[in-house]
């Protein structure tokens, strides 16, 4: 039987040695948050130091080489790393695919993305992540918590910022995994599209918490239409490694070479394009971005979106106002 004296010592010595191992534990922690932190530093500061296009461009000749033994190591590759599920798909065998981009824009199987009956309802153009959503404030919409930036810098002019001043916005966020064709939110005949050449930063949630006006930077196409209850946007934004931006009526977009705003103008009557709810209006090569405006009291999302929830495309996002 231990005597006071020993047993005492034994409890100290014991609460000692489980303070040396909560202290390491504690150490190592912030070790380990240190250097993730300094990691993250790095990334962000490689995102301005690199060179955004040529980078991008080298990606897009990698994803459109048709070498088959080349093609077919970074498809499965891809398909590992990012655990895709090609039943999904309507062609399921990933070597058939003539390249990368044809892999990755590849058409799922219609009826797992049924689009929402009811003619009253926004659906979502895109499978990703409900990234941010709300009221336009004036000017000003929200990148992230505590960033905003600026609703004429986003559309590169200020044709229609009246039309979209105090009315809704949401982003939604495409990574890699994500199906990458574009659909139709509401109906709607194309009034306008212009491009904004700018950078390429990435839009991934490190960046967008790290870096200012990432969306009014980034090369973008805003797609303009008319619709029944007012004009909506549709905006695709540019991201680093996005080989190119693509729609249904003028094809490939990026890249162009293009230095300055261009706008066309697709008013006239005689070649209207007028496409419905869940029409497919164009696709990204490699993930991006699509940020949605309509104009104030036109509609309102649905009180159960949350920030940071999946989304898949033909859901429905939001409904018209009565």
């Amino acid at each position: 039987m231990l005597r006071p004296i020993q047993a005492t010592y034994l409890f100290v010595i014991d609460g000692f040695n489980e303070y040396l191992l909560f202290t390491k534990v504690l150490t190592c922690t912030e070790i380990l948050i240190r250097d993730l932190v300094m990691f993250n530093k790095l990334k962000i500061i490689i995102q301005y130091l690199v060179p955004h296009h040529a980078l991008s461009r080298l990606i897009g000749m990698i994803t459109n080489c048709r070498t088959r033994w080349i093609k077919n190591k970074i498809i499965l590759w891809f398909i590992k790393r990012y655990h895709i599920d090609m039943s999904l798909a309507e062609n399921k065998d990933p070597t058939s695919y003539d390249t990368f981009n044809k892999f990755f824009t590849r058409k799922l199987k219609s009826h797992l993305r049924p689009i929402a009956s009811d003619p009253n309802t926004i659906i979502s153009p895109v499978d990703g992540v409900w990234s941010q959503f709300g009221q336009i404030k004036d000017n000003s919409l929200i990148q992230a918590k505590g960033i905003h930036y600026n609703l004429s810098a986003l559309l590169g002019n200020e044709k229609y910022l009246k039309n979209f001043q105090n009315g809704a916005f949401a982003t939604l966020y495409l990574s890699p995994k994500d199906y990458h064709r574009i659909h139709m939110p509401f109906n709607g005949i194309l009034k306008e599209m212009t491009y904004v050449p700018g950078r390429l930063f990435s839009v991934n949630p490190l960046i967008l918490q790290s870096v200012s006006n990432v969306f009014t930077q980034n090369e973008r196409l805003i797609c303009v239409f008319e619709t029944e209850v007012g004009l909506m946007a549709v905006i695709m934004v540019g991201a680093m490694l996005v080989a190119s931006i693509n729609t249904v009526w003028a094809g490939k977009i990026t890249p162009n070479g293009l230095k300055k705003v261009t706008t066309w103008s697709y008013e006239d009557k005689a070649n209207l394009i007028q496409l419905k709810r869940g029409d497919e209006m164009g696709h990204f090569e490699l993930g991006s971005t699509v940020i949605l405006l309509f104009e104030p009291n036109k509609m309102n999302w649905l009180a159960e979106m949350q920030i940071d929830s999946s989304i898949s495309m033909g859901q429905v996002v939001g409904e018209i106002s009565n």
